[in-house]
């Protein structure tokens, strides 16, 4: 039920931003919004959990991108950074600067998935260093310019004032990331 409400959200918000209201979640699942409160007590904390459904989706996404032996340590560093399940990438990620004033706590829970789970990439990185696929760079500063840039898509409307998705801006950022350490 939990999962079914949450992919609910996920279309509504992809249609009406964060002005959604439990009315139109209930609407998307034709039932009653009575029984979404027996799960979630209100809007925020179905934003809160949302952003940790999200963020799980990606690092089950980012797993598989790990598992794959096909791929070369640059193939795999390129895609984990950039890594959207199926299925997310319609997901208008430029309305989350809004949480900010209307939801802090779920803003806080964003930022702090953001600075989390780096482990695999830094491993990747150091794994490239060590190929001598990437050049040596310190992995903090990576981290960092790449935690930051993704805080400020959340913190300010940006990409909506540019009309840039999402997907692009990420896109976007990873490679130019990428191509900076890579050995030509």
């Amino acid at each position: 039920m939990k999962e079914r409400i949450l992919e609910a959200t996920i279309k509504v918000f992809n249609k009406k931003g964060l002005k959604f209201t439990m009315d139109d979640i209930a609407k998307e699942l034709s039932m009653s919004k009575k029984t979404i409160y027996t799960v979630f007590r209100d809007k925020e904390a179905l934003f809160f959990e949302m952003v940790d459904y999200c963020f799980d989706k990606i690092k089950a996404s980012e797993a598989e991108i790990l598992g794959n032996d096909s791929l070369t340590t640059v193939e795999k560093l390129t895609q984990v950074l950039g890594v959207m399940p199926e299925g997310y990438r319609d997901i208008d990620f430029r309305q989350l600067f809004s949480l900010k004033e209307k939801y802090p706590t779920t803003y806080r829970r964003v930022e702090e998935r953001l600075e989390t789970g780096w482990d695999a990439i830094l491993d990747l990185i150091h794994t490239g260093i060590e190929e001598g696929s990437i050049r040596p760079v310190n992995v903090v500063i990576l981290k960092t310019m790449m935690e930051a840039t993704l805080e400020q898509f959340f913190q300010r409307d940006v990409l909506v004032e540019n009309e840039i998705s999402y997907n692009d801006a990420l896109d976007e950022v990873v490679r130019i990331l990428v191509e900076g350490i890579l050995i030509k």
